[in-house]
């Protein structure tokens, strides 16, 4: 149900807004929204496992903290963010 080294590397480097950014709110982001996808999938055929439901529902209140700070700091970086992850507010 997490996402593999890999896929996480391709996620920091796709957001990175320096060449050595990992910690950036908009990574953060963006690697939260690829584990709350995946265990979206997940959820949907294992409808009863409501110990993965709490972490998906602390994964996505947590997005949305980080959306909120980065919309406080400058409205442009977040509608750009939340257009490239496809999320709707």
């Amino acid at each position: 149900m997490s996402i593999t080294a890999e896929k996480k590397q391709t996620v920091i480097k796709e957001y990175a807004t320096t060449k050595d950014d990992t910690g950036s709110p908009e990574v953060q982001v963006a690697i939260l929204t690829t584990r709350i996808n995946e265990l979206s999938e997940h959820m949907q055929q294992h409808k009863k496992d409501f110990h993965s439901r709490r972490g998906l529902l602390a994964m996505v209140a947590k997005r949305r903290k980080l959306l909120d700070y980065v919309k406080s700091k400058e409205d442009a970086r977040y509608q750009d963010l939340i257009k490239r992850l496809n999320i709707r507010r």
